[in-house]
C-alpha cells in the first residue's frame, strides 16, 4: 500500500484557478474596452460592470446605455458558461488551469440568440450581474442573467441566451 498523497494547499489551488480566470477574460478584449471584472466565489462568478461616463447613454436621466447594459449582460453569459465548462474539467481532472494561457484558451459559446429585458433605468454607478447555466450540452447551452446595482433583489435587466457550443477539444488559436 502507497502512502496517500497529500493535498495541495488551499491558496495554491486557489491562485490557479483565479489564473485559470484570469487567462479566459483576458483573451477577450472586449470585456478590457467595458472595464468588466469578476470577482470569483468558488465556483461562482459576479461580473462587475464600473460605473463610467462614456456608460451613459442619456444625460439627461442620467442612465446607463442600452447597449452597454446588453453587452454587459451577453459578455457576463458567455464567460459564466464557458467557465463552467472550464470548471467541471477542472475538478474532473480533463483540465489543468495551469494549461490555460494566450495561446491554449477554450474556445468561447457563439450566440445563437439573445433576449434582454430592462426592468428599469440603470442608474450612473456600478453593475453587477450573475449569470446561470440551464443548459450546456454538447452542442448547445442555454443562461439566464441577471443584472443589479445597489439591491441583490431590485434587478434592472434580465437576459436569456441561446448558445452555440464550441469543440471541447479545441482552443482559440486552432482557427
Amino acid at each position: 500500500m502507497s502512502p496517500r498523497q497529500r493535498p495541495e494547499p488551499v491558496q495554491v489551488v486557489k491562485e490557479r484557478r483565479d489564473a485559470a480566470l484570469q487567462s479566459l477574460i483576458g483573451g477577450v478584449p472586449f470585456i478590457r474596452f467595458l472595464g468588466i471584472q469578476y470577482d470569483r466565489r468558488g465556483d461562482e462568478l459576479t461580473a462587475i460592470l464600473p460605473f463610467g461616463d462614456r456608460l451613459i447613454g442619456n444625460p439627461l436621466l442620467p442612465a446607463l446605455h442600452g447597449g452597454a447594459t446588453a453587452a454587459f449582460l451577453e459578455v457576463t453569459a458567455i464567460i459564466g458558461l464557458s467557465w463552467a465548462l472550464i470548471w467541471e474539467d477542472m475538478e474532473a481532472g480533463r483540465l489543468d488551469p495551469r494549461a490555460l494561457d494566450a495561446t491554449h484558451l477554450p474556445r468561447l459559446p457563439k450566440t445563437i440568440d439573445f433576449t434582454v429585458d430592462y426592468l428599469r433605468t440603470g442608474l450612473p454607478r456600478d453593475a453587477y450581474a450573475r449569470a446561470r447555466v440551464n443548459r450546456s450540452g454538447r452542442r448547445y447551452g442555454s443562461v439566464h442573467v441577471e443584472a443589479w446595482q445597489d439591491n441583490r433583489e431590485r434587478l434592472f435587466a434580465q437576459a436569456t441566451g441561446h448558445f452555440l457550443m464550441p469543440d471541447r477539444k479545441a482552443t482559440r488559436r486552432d482557427g
